[in-house]
This record gives structure tokens, sequence and C-alpha cells, in this order.
């Protein structure tokens, strides 16, 4: 949630910046904020909640290892460090999720269909969104030279702020759900469809 209100606080720079066609300063809009204060903070809380969540990702693996873990595609390791294989953790970490979500059904052998992974998919979807658009705005603001070509860089940052926000939104929804789906399936109790 924390990450949530960098980005909106983010984002809000650049659309002052791109509305002020960048005549504006940066510490005009956060006060006494530092902008620099301001990142690390919003690292810091990036790299806490990428470490609850990773333990959450990893212990709710563990458990689709014991409903059905032929199910499981790769070892519960995996639920970590395809987090941390480059270029792998756009796509090892999807896997791993759709293998949890499938062990994680009331009937995990049921025929699966594309919309019951609906969320899983949105969610990842938009992430990798947001890492490519990201990074091309990154690029673009190391090579910006003129007022135009920073311009072009806000827009594209304040894409990928907007896009973080989305993709959190839907992380959220996605740990719900699948909290709930091992709750109900650990406790015994038929979810609710």
């Amino acid at each position: 949630m924390g990450n949530i209100l960098f980005d909106v606080l983010f984002g809000a720079i650049e659309v002052r910046y791109l509305t002020t066609t960048g005549e504006f300063l940066y510490p005009a809009v956060i006060g006494a904020l530092d902008l620099n204060v301001a990142y690390s903070m919003g690292f810091t809380l990036f790299v806490a909640t990428g470490i609850v969540f990773i333990v959450w990702f990893h212990r709710l693996r563990r458990n689709a290892e014991v409903w059905a873990g032929d199910l499981q595609s790769r070892k519960p390791g995996w639920a970590v460090g395809g987090w941390l294989v480059p270029i792998g953790n756009l796509w090892i970490p999807q896997g791993v999720a759709a293998d949890i979500w499938r062990a994680s059904r009331w009937r995990p052998y049921a025929a699966d269909g594309a919309r019951e992974l609906a969320l899983l998919n949105a969610w990842w979807t938009v992430w990798v969104a947001d890492i490519v658009v990201s990074r091309i705005a990154s690029l673009l603001y190391k090579r910006a030279e003129t007022p135009d070509a920073y311009v072009t860089a806000s827009s594209w940052s304040l894409t990928g702020y907007v896009l973080d926000i989305f993709a959190a939104v839907l992380a959220i929804l996605f740990v719900r759900r699948l909290t709930s789906m091992q709750h109900a399936k650990a406790t015994g109790m038929i979810p609710a469809a």
C-alpha cells in the first residue's frame, strides 16, 4: 500500500512537470521533503514489501506441494529464486503462481480454464508492461538534453507510475484471493462461488 502512495506522489510530480511545460522545480511540489529522501524511502518500502511478498509466496508454494505436488512444475525454491533470475523473472514466478493457484483450488485436478487464471494473468501483464515502460522512461531521462526530451521522458515515467499503481492493486487482489483459497482448503471450508 505504501508503494502506491509513493507512485501517486511521483506521478503528481510528473503531472506537475508536464502541465508547466518544464518550468516547474520539483521541490516546490513536495515542500520540505527532499526528492532524494522520497526516492530512498520509496525504494526501501519497495524492498521491504518485496521481501514480505516473496516469503508469503514461498509459504503458499510449500502448501501447494502438500495438496497437489504433481501439479507443481518447479521445486519450492523457485518461488524465491525465480524472482532473482534476470529476464527469467518475467515469466518464472508467473508459472509458479499458476501452479500454486491450481493446487489451491477446491478441486485441483478439475479442467483448467483461462478465466480462472484471469486475475493472475491481468496482474502479470500489467506488471511486465510497467517494467518495460519504466525502463524506457529511465533511458529517455538519461538521454534527455532538451525540454521536449524531458517532457517525453516524463510522459513515459507518468505512464509507468500509473501502470505500477494498477499492477499493485491487481497484486493485492491476487494475494487476497489466493490466501483465501488456501485458507479455505486448509480449514476444509468449501469456498463461496
